[in-house]
């Protein structure tokens, strides 16, 4: 992993972003860990190209650490997108209180894509808002559950440990 050091002292990136010389989404800490981590879930929840870049823009903007934000993003790929996206249809569907719709034929084309968006894009889209921020909360309060236990088990440790 390269340092933070050499990448914000790129020219190119000195000029496009002098956000990134914030020292703020470059640290290790509890706050800023949890807060990539929530930024991450909820851009991976996303139904929109370039996730990565969007949770690298919020990440900044929200001053969270930029190297946990943009991997996060990976738990949506290729392989688990569709199982995520029909949860979040599903969820969609629930809250709406409507019936999905009763035929599903899939194929690979954009006039597939472009006919059946215009039947499920509101259960879609309010599901895949409810799922992201509900991956989102959830994964900030772990990750802060987890960090304070550590530093729990760390104090009980070191009060445990024998004194020389």
């Amino acid at each position: 992993m390269p340092d933070h050091r050499h990448v914000t002292e790129n020219q190119l990136i000195k000029k496009l972003l002098p956000n990134l010389q914030d020292p703020g989404i470059w640290h290790i800490n509890r706050r800023s860990i949890s807060g990539g981590v929530a930024v991450g879930l909820f851009c991976a929840m996303m139904p929109i190209p370039f996730q990565m870049v969007l949770a690298a823009f919020v990440a900044i903007l929200f001053r969270v650490n930029i190297l946990t934000a943009v991997p996060m993003v990976w738990v949506s790929n290729p392989v688990t997108m569709p199982p995520i996206f029909y949860f979040c249809y599903q969820v969609g569907i629930m809250l709406l209180g409507s019936k999905g719709t009763a035929h599903f034929n899939f194929e690979l084309s954009f006039a597939w894509l472009a006919s059946e968006l215009l039947l499920i894009w509101e259960p879609f889209l309010l599901g895949c808002f409810v799922v992201a921020s509900v991956s989102a909360l959830l994964g900030y309060s772990l990750i802060q559950l987890c960090w304070r236990y550590h530093i729990w088990q760390s104090i009980k440790n070191r009060k445990n440990r024998p004194r020389s």
